[in-house]
Formats: C-alpha cells, structure tokens, sequence
C-alpha cells in the first residue's frame, strides 16, 4: 500500500519493477512533492484508498509532464519515448481508478487528458499555462470531492475555446474545496505547479 506522502517514490518502485523499456530511465525525484495527489488524497471521495488516488494522479501528472512539460522522475527519453512513456502512465493512472471502480473518476481525468491536449494544441488559441493548470487544479479537485455544475460548465466552455475557462474552472475548484475542507491542500497544489489565481 502506498502511502499518500509518498506517492512519487511508490511510482517509482513501481517503474523500476515493471521492466519496461522506460524502467532504466526512472529517477528519484529531487524534493519533489506531490502536491496535487496530496490534494487527490484529501478529500471524501478518496477516504478509502487515499495512498492509490495520489499515486494515480501523480501517474497520470507525470504522463503530461512527459508530453507537454519536464519530467521529474523519467530522465532522458527523447520525444518518441517521451510520447509513449506519457501515454503508458496516463493509462496506468485510468486503469487504476478502473480497479478502484471509480468510474466517474475515469471520465474526470480522461477529459483532463483530452482538453489538456486541446490547450496544447494552441488549435483554438487558448494555449495557456495559466489555464492547464487551473485544469489540473479544479479536475484533481473534482476526483475527490465530486464535480459540480460550475465544473462542468468550465470544461464545457473550455472545449469551446472561451478564454473564461480557466477562471470559471478555478473559482469552482475553490468552492468546492471549501466545502470539503480541503482548502489548503487546494492552495499547496497550486503553488506546487506554480498556478497564479486567475
């Protein structure tokens, strides 16, 4: 069992024991917090397996890294491999929420996955650091406490290009984080990725 705080080094163990193609590339990640799986952690719908939605989310975080960022703990693939290693550790993420049978979760980051995509694409001009994360921010929140009509409109808009996106996606991971209690997890994640409030 993984333990929340130490979901990057479980992922880790968990490369390396794999034997994979990727596994000779896998690092120790440098003071690295996972901030936004601490979040995953915290709220009510992960109460039963906290360890496992943080470790998820950190797969799932590190497969973006891959394709849009720099990896912490996957150190010298060139882009090919980069690409692949990304899409193996988005689906290692998927297919652990699927064990866990958290079937609204799939879809929540399944859509993080397509519209992080659809930012990054510049394809509607909405090519935005600020708004990737306020995704990131307010998906992570939505798995554990539940997404609510705000959330849903923010994604909605966000697939239709609005350059409100980002800030109706933040101010409703707000919200709910408020009424979790998860309020500070919220802002650690967001400093974590170096969010700027919208």
């Amino acid at each position: 069992m993984v333990v929340a705080g130490e979901a990057l080094e479980g992922l880790v163990q968990q490369l390396r024991e794999d034997d994979s193609v990727i596994s000779p590339l896998i690092r120790d990640p440098a003071e690295e917090t996972p901030a936004l799986g601490l979040l995953a952690a915290a709220g009510p719908r992960a109460a039963t397996a906290p360890g496992d939605y943080a470790l998820l989310v950190e797969s799932i975080r590190e497969g973006y890294l891959l394709h849009y960022g720099s990896p912490r703990i996957v150190a010298g693939a060139d882009g090919d491999l980069a690409l692949l290693a990304g899409d193996y550790l988005y689906a290692r993420g998927l297919e652990r929420l699927a064990v866990l049978h958290d079937l609204s979760a799939v879809r929540e980051l399944s859509d993080l996955i397509s519209l992080a995509a659809q930012l990054h694409s510049g394809a509607d001009g909405l090519h935005n650091g600020v708004t990737a994360s306020a995704l990131w921010l307010a998906s992570v929140t939505a798995v554990t406490v539940g997404a609510d009509p705000a959330h849903e409109r923010g994604k909605r808009d966000l697939r239709a290009g609005s350059p409100q996106a980002g800030g109706t996606l933040w101010r409703s991971a707000q919200r709910a984080a408020g009424r979790a209690g998860i309020v500070e997890q919220l802002e650690h994640a967001a400093e974590s990725i170096g969010f700027l409030p919208l």
